[in-house]
């Protein structure tokens, strides 16, 4: 197949751990890379952010990156990106009318819009993975919430629109029944991890062996509950606490949110003992995993959360808030435990119960990497996923999802 791709703001290309760069940059190359792999053609079509980007790049992988001009030619906020939509839609008619896809699959809601005025210029089948829905966020956030107020307007007409919706967890497709969305329209393959690179055998950091090891990567945003870590971890001694992800280090001073949680560890007392690294390279991101004994992800809500994939394919135990598509990935009592958004007590006692038992953590971790093996290695996630699409460009999900609307 050739595939077309559409991720506006989430370039395969970009630096992980910004505050708009994350899990569906993640996402979007490793799918297109395993569908490469599998000997399917993949253009991933992108916004132009910096001008000494060329129109196309070919990846290592195979998957080609093909730049849209729409809008400044600098990076901005993705909630900016709203009003360049329908220029980035027109650059996606331009390239396909020089060559065709065979579907088109959206990630986002931005690029739903754009991807679906395109594909229905041409007649081709469109599929789509919102990562993040506006009216959970808009629950979790309320006047904090950044997003354009069509937003909400937006996503339930793609949903409508689409020909196929891939929802990556349980708790999303709660979600898209609550909108109205009709089962049958939905299919649910879980995001993966690359079960190879994220292992537990290869090179690991050093560490202390007298602390227990406390690890998280993430965006440094109030939503991912960073701050509720450093809180546990002022009630667990002899245990330190990494955190991966933000903007370069020697930046600190001009991000507002590393600024709080430094003032929130001086607070807890405990500032020897939170180490904030900033952005991580991604091949350094494995090595810091493995040398974790526990890692932790406690966002207040989360679509779906790789980096508890990644840390159960590297065979450590998780400690996960129980929300979204975390609910799915870590099972309590099997692979780690699940604690509730915003409770540092409880995140403390689920760290000091596997501080006190390495065989329980041994356990987990053994676990965990299998479950990461036989549920959601990339080449499984490829194969569901091209079966999605096999359903929409031969017509059927098309056409029983004409009959629903």
């Amino acid at each position: 197949m050739n595939i077309a791709m559409v991720s506006e703001h989430a370039s395969p290309l970009a630096s992980l751990g910004s505050v708009d760069a994350g899990g569906q940059n993640v996402h979007v190359a490793a799918l297109a890379a395993a569908m490469t792999a599998l000997g399917h053609s993949v253009t991933v079509f992108t916004r132009r952010d910096d001008a000494r980007l060329p129109k196309r790049v070919v990846m290592a992988s195979g998957v080609v990156v093909h730049h849209i001009d729409a809008g400044p030619v600098m990076r901005i906020a993705k909630d900016a990106i709203y009003p360049h939509v329908a220029e980035f839609s027109r650059g996606l008619r331009l390239a396909w009318n020089v060559s065709r896809p065979d579907v088109v699959h959206s990630h986002f809601w931005m690029s739903g819009i754009a991807a679906i005025a395109a594909a229905d210029a041409f007649g081709l089948p469109a599929v789509h993975t919102y990562h993040a829905l506006g009216v959970e966020k808009l629950r979790h956030q309320g006047t904090a919430d950044t997003s354009p107020s069509i937003r909400l307007f937006e996503e339930a007409r793609i949903a409508r629109e689409v020909d196929c919706i891939v929802a990556t967890s349980r708790a999303e497709l709660v979600e898209l029944q609550d909108m109205g969305t009709p089962l049958h329209a939905v299919r649910i393959i879980p995001c993966g991890v690359d079960v190879e690179q994220f292992s537990p055998d290869g090179v690991c950091e050093i560490k202390n062996p007298d602390m227990l090891r406390v690890a998280t990567i993430s965006r440094l945003v109030p939503r991912k509950g960073v701050d509720t870590i450093i809180e546990s971890i002022a009630s667990v001694a002899n245990a330190e606490l990494v955190i991966a992800g933000g903007g370069e280090a020697d930046r600190f001073a001009d991000d507002h949110e590393t600024r709080r949680l430094i003032a929130l560890a001086s607070l807890y007392g405990v500032t020897e003992r939170v180490f904030l690294r900033g952005a991580v390279e991604r091949e350094r991101v494995v090595e810091l995993l493995r040398s974790a004994d526990v890692v932790v992800c406690a966002p207040w809500y989360e679509p779906f959360g790789i980096v508890a994939l990644e840390a159960m394919a590297c065979a450590k135990p998780v400690v996960a808030s129980n929300v979204g598509g975390l609910k799915d990935t870590v099972i309590d009592g099997v692979t780690g435990f699940h604690v509730s958004p915003r409770s540092p007590r409880e995140l403390a006692d689920a760290l000091r119960r596997l501080q006190a038992d390495e065989d329980l953590r041994r356990a987990f971790g053994r676990a965990a990497r299998e479950r990461a093996i036989s549920h959601y290695a990339w080449s499984n996630v490829a194969l569901e996923t091209l079966d999605a699409y096999r359903s929409v460009i031969d017509g059927e999900a098309r056409q029983r999802f004409a009959m629903a609307r």
